[in-house]
């Protein structure tokens, strides 16, 4: 008799999970109180990247006189075509993952799903008709949601959350970006194209700070050329509406910013709180999240954990790896998560891609590093393409002249830095990955002058330009 396994959310940590047991012969059951493909599908990662890259090709028309063509007229660009595109291309996805759903034979219920036992989901559903589901293996991939500040009048139009802003209703005269973050400087971007004035407002004190500072230098320097105001070491306390309806915000500094829309980007919310988790012997960590070992599983025997909600890395990709991991253990496998190589891309402009450890993460675990970086600029092909600002930067172990991380900023960085995982899993060398031969012209050339700069070695860098910093 095949194994009956319940799956709770169909983001890409469960849409995955649901597809991977199939095929190795379970009876899936998927409970999904929204849309399949969850946050990154319907209002994250497609959505914004669709905006992107709309918002790329107006820029590209408007510089298309840099590249030799010349256009007649006024270039502009028509918000309801661009939602509507974006819309199609979501819906497009959407009805490929139900397509595969019914491919491998997976139940869906729409619903709201929580537990009554260990090994019992209760869906409800919009019209209130509840179904009980009985199963042997159950995994949580609830995923999470914008997190909100208490007090603010979030209305989705003037006030909004990232779901929010992804509908492009509007594009305001002035906008304010509550987060400096991933979300918040790549709607920064998206926005300013679009012709909104642009004000970021960030806690700490630079953008994007989880990122290796070489990287978040260039993408401030690019805000700072596109005109979009960056503010760090700042909270905003209160934000209120004046009589002639503008927002005006309060800064830590004492100063104000008044705007006709704000965009609150400070985080995500963990989507534990309904699943009545102590009815299954579970409970949550202080920020929600449920606690997993490297297999995925929970403290109860037969429930897993995939996805933001377990409280490491929110990314989609890491959302699936973690659902596979999880859809093998549940049916006997002995499958272990690993992090350590988990590339990331950051769709900013110009993006950033990454992978293993930041420069400040390798010194404060005591590594002595050296570090190559190669420029976009002294490549040809990115003067051929029209993109040389960027850095390729490769970090290794002074000691054993492994990779340990690798960033790259630039055009097609999200891409590029695969390479770059690549390296840092298999444990290869700077030399290694300096020796291998990559195509002329490119951009991956740049990955391969990076790595023969931590050597001192890179062809395409002045002698006296050289910065490894060997520390």
């Amino acid at each position: 008799m095949p194994t009956r396994l319940t799956i709770i959310g169909a983001g890409p940590g469960g849409y995955v999970a649901a597809i991977r047991a199939a095929q190795k012969g379970a009876k899936v059951t998927v409970v999904e109180e929204s849309e399949v493909g969850g946050t990154c599908l319907n209002w994250g990662c497609i959505p914004t990247k669709t905006l992107i890259a709309s918002a790329e090709a107006l820029d590209h028309a408007r510089n298309a006189e840099e590249y030799g063509i010349e256009l007649t007229g006024e270039v502009r660009y028509n918000l309801n075509k661009i939602r509507e595109r974006k819309d199609k291309v979501v819906a497009t996805q959407v009805k490929g993952i139900r397509a595969l759903f019914k491919s491998q034979g997976i139940t869906l219920i729409p619903g709201k799903g929580s537990f009554l036992s260990a090994n019992v989901v209760r869906t409800v559903q919009q019209d209130g008709t509840t179904q009980d589901i009985r199963s042997d293996r159950i995994i949580i991939a609830t995923g999470s949601r914008p997190a909100r500040i208490a007090g603010f009048p979030f209305d989705g139009e003037s006030v909004m959350t990232s779901d929010d802003a992804v509908q492009l209703k509007t594009v305001p005269k002035h906008l304010l970006i509550i987060g400096a973050g991933v979300i918040g400087c790549e709607f920064a971007f998206i926005y300013r194209s679009l012709g909104s004035a642009v004000t970021l407002a960030e806690l700490l004190p630079r953008a994007l700070s989880t990122e290796d500072e070489d990287m978040s230098f260039i993408v401030e320097r690019e805000l700072k050329k596109a005109k979009i105001t960056l503010i760090t070491s700042v909270s905003v306390a209160t934000i209120r509406r004046t009589a002639d309806g503008v927002i005006s915000a309060d800064l830590s500094n004492g100063k104000q910013v008044t705007a006709d829309a704000v965009l609150v980007s400070i985080g995500r919310s963990l989507n534990t709180e309904r699943l009545r988790l102590e009815d299954a012997g579970l409970s949550a960590g202080k920020r929600g999240e449920i606690p997993v070992n490297d297999k995925m599983e929970t403290n109860t025997p037969g429930i897993y954990a995939v996805g933001d909600v377990t409280g490491t890395m929110m990314l989609a990709h890491v959302a699936s790896r973690e659902g596979i991991v999880a859809a093998e253990n549940a049916l006997g496998g002995d499958e272990r998560m690993d992090y350590a190589a988990v590339p990331a891309g950051i769709f900013t402009r110009p993006e950033i891609g990454s992978v293993g450890l930041r420069e400040h993460q390798a010194r404060e675990k005591g590594i002595v590093v050296q570090i190559g970086k190669f420029p976009y600029r002294a490549l040809g092909k990115a003067h051929a393409a029209g993109e040389i600002t960027g850095l390729f930067k490769v970090i290794a172990d002074a000691a054993t002249e492994k990779v340990v991380g690798v960033h790259i900023c630039g055009a097609r960085a999200s891409d590029l830095v695969h390479e770059g995982a690549l390296a840092v899993r298999m444990g290869l060398t700077a030399r290694q990955l300096g020796n291998m031969v990559h195509a002329h012209p490119t951009f991956a050339e740049g990955i391969g002058e990076a790595a023969e700069d931590v050597l001192g070695s890179a062809i395409h860098v002045p002698g006296d330009k050289r910065d490894r910093q060997n520390t």
